[in-house]
């Protein structure tokens, strides 16, 4: 008897804290169908920001796999807002007390865990919104240079002259400086050479301007440069400075290979030297004396 007496009692006490689960669900019912309506609503407002953001306003991202990460982003962001009102539409503030003080938690775990991670994360997301570093840009690093082949949420490759790749962290490119040499379509270069003692200086001069102005056509404000600018071992030394069509490194190195041939040609045709340096080897008049160290023979032996 008093095993069926406590089985009824127990049945009791669920059934009555079922109808108190009904009673307050039947209570919390707008506010139910209040919260489902604002996650609806936060819902379709995240798909549309994430739309706006992707087409509109992250054109100057480069890379497509940022553009949909960082949509993503937004779109859960405000998916989070459109619960948190949802839980305090429904009076569940300990309920979301204790999500924000798990969130922080874990969120600083993660934070110490992946700290490398992030901070490349970050330089990726930096370097995709810099206006002065671009795909298949030419850069020059304390370190390497080549073109930027592709810039992901951890490290940014560039591809060498020599056709290799090169890795390099996001966080370590944005630490150090580099050289863009595509932001600008012409740059000045400088080809150096030497003459003669012997040779008329003014006529050098006059020759080389002569040459590189009309091989090297210049734009405005911009002009060919003569200096000499030592008085060398066995030549006077000048540099000529010019502008050419240069966005990376072999535009240079062809300008440069232009420019000495026809210097070299037109000084060969003027009689103007170019010498090179004689070393003369003196070989001394003293005799060559050979000694043998230890004692003295013995004449007697």
């Amino acid at each position: 008897m008093e095993d069926s007496f406590s089985l009824e009692r127990a049945l009791n006490k669920l059934w009555e804290k079922l109808y108190g689960w009904v009673d307050v669900m039947i209570l919390k019912l707008p506010n139910i169908v209040m919260a489902i309506g604002i996650m609806v609503l936060f819902y379709f407002l995240a798909r549309g920001a994430a739309r706006f953001f992707r087409k509109v306003l992250l054109q100057k991202v480069s890379q497509v796999s940022i553009r949909e990460m960082m949509a993503k982003m937004i779109f859960i962001v405000i998916i989070l807002i459109g619960f948190f009102i949802a839980l305090g539409v429904l009076e569940l503030d300990k309920v979301l007390t204790s999500i924000l003080a798990g969130a922080g938690v874990i969120g600083l775990a993660i934070g110490l865990a992946l700290q490398g991670t992030l901070s490349n994360s970050f330089g990726g997301l930096a370097l995709s919104f810099m206006p002065n570093i671009r795909i298949n840009d030419y850069i020059e690093t304390a370190d390497t240079a080549g073109f930027v082949s592709e810039i992901s949420l951890r490290n940014m490759m560039i591809r060498r002259p020599d056709n290799n790749y090169v890795v390099i962290p996001n966080s370590k490119f944005i630490d150090e400086y580099f050289i863009n040499y595509s932001l600008s379509p012409r740059s000045r270069i400088t080809v150096s050479c030497g003459v003669g003692y012997e040779s008329d200086l003014q006529k050098v001069e006059d020759l080389v301007l002569r040459i590189i102005s009309d091989n090297f056509p210049q734009l405005e404000n911009e002009s060919v440069e003569f200096y000499f600018t030592e008085f060398g071992d066995s030549s006077i030394n000048f540099i000529t400075r010019f502008y050419v069509d240069m966005t990376n490194m072999g535009q240079e190195f062809g300008a440069k290979h232009k420019a000495i041939k026809l210097i070299r040609g037109h000084f060969a045709e003027h009689d103007i030297n170019i010498p090179f340096p004689i070393r003369t080897l003196d070989f001394g008049k003293n005799n060559l004396q050979v000694g043998i160290d230890g004692p003295e023979p013995d004449n007697n032996d």
